[in-house]
């Protein structure tokens, strides 16, 4: 009954694997984590880069980045953006 006592215990060959198997998915994520990063931050540079040429040859700084990026507004919607002339109604 003294003896039984002291049985090592530990988490084994499937334990290890285990976390074997875990370290191994998040090297795996922190490595697509950092590419993609790196190709949002080349992305803003290039933006960047576009709207100081836009802006050296004098055109409004929004026409040279990506249009497809900004959706198309109309007349209408830059009116109703705009306040009034002085009436308190709400436009419709």
């Amino acid at each position: 009954m003294n003896g039984g006592g002291n049985l090592p215990v530990g988490p084994g060959i499937w334990g290890f694997i285990a976390f074997f198997v875990l370290a191994i998915a998040l090297w795996l994520l922190v490595r697509n984590m950092n590419s993609r990063l790196r190709r949002m931050a080349y992305t803003d540079r290039e933006r960047a880069q576009a709207a100081e040429a836009a802006a050296r040859q004098g055109e409004p700084e929004g026409t040279a980045t990506m249009a497809a990026d900004v959706p198309e507004s109309s007349e209408t919607d830059v009116a109703r953006d705009q306040p009034g002339d002085g009436d308190s109604a709400p436009r419709t």
